[in-house]
């Protein structure tokens, strides 16, 4: 199990424009041959946008991209005729395929938090496709076929204990609160990656919500 602190991520985004970015792994001017991907996750940004501010269009390709709000409401348009509001507990994705052009805002008047992952397509190109899964249950995972992964949505009690899927990836990303994984206490923005998991459990420190993905080899 390798664990990467919040602190540890990569500063991007443009502050001066109300865009304040942390990256996961390799991205833009912080290149890390040594930290270009963990099985299908190519990139996990935790973005914070001022109101008013965001992502005005641009390009993707060949790209799972899947959103999860964090707190306030993300306003999406893209080349598909696609316009929505994501709020928390939604599963926003967007499949880039051969190319697709997207715009991503925060309309609203308090900040917006979200968690953007993006993985690799097991196929390139194909037709982009866009979909939305509203207050997924903790219950009910997110298949992504496309990339050979499953999100697992997990939200923790103090001392209540949830199973990580065996599977030979397992990313998991702490999105607030505190949990024990491996004698390891992860905090908000901390994440694990996980090779061959087997038997393991996530147990709540403080109420706490987190995201697993589950990743064929």
């Amino acid at each position: 199990m390798d664990v990467r602190r919040a602190a540890e991520r990569y500063p991007g985004g443009d502050p001066g424009a109300g865009i304040d970015t942390r990256h996961a792994f390799s991205f833009g001017p912080h290149y890390d041959p040594e930290n270009l991907r963990f099985g299908a996750v190519i990139a996990c940004n935790e973005e914070r946008l001022a109101p008013g501010s965001g992502f005005d269009e641009h390009p993707h390709s060949h790209t799972e991209i899947v959103t999860w709000v964090v707190e306030g409401e993300l306003t999406h348009r893209d080349s598909t005729g696609h316009e929505t509001r994501v709020r928390p507990g939604d599963v926003q994705h967007l499949s880039a395929a051969a190319g697709v052009r997207h715009v991503e805002r925060n309309d609203g008047s308090t900040p917006l938090t979200f968690l953007q992952m993006w993985l690799a397509p097991l196929t390139p190109g194909g037709d982009p496709s866009y979909s939305i899964v509203p207050g997924i249950a903790d219950s009910t995972p997110y298949a992504l076929p496309a990339a050979g992964a499953m999100l697992h949505v997990r939200r923790l009690a103090p001392a209540e204990r949830t199973a990580v899927p065996d599977a030979a990836h397992v990313y998991v990303h702490v999105v607030r609160g505190e949990i024990n994984l491996a004698g390891e206490t992860l905090g908000p923005g901390d994440s694990a990656r996980i090779t061959e998991a087997e038997g393991l459990e996530a147990v709540g420190v403080t109420p706490a919500e987190l995201l697993l993905w589950e990743m064929a080899p």
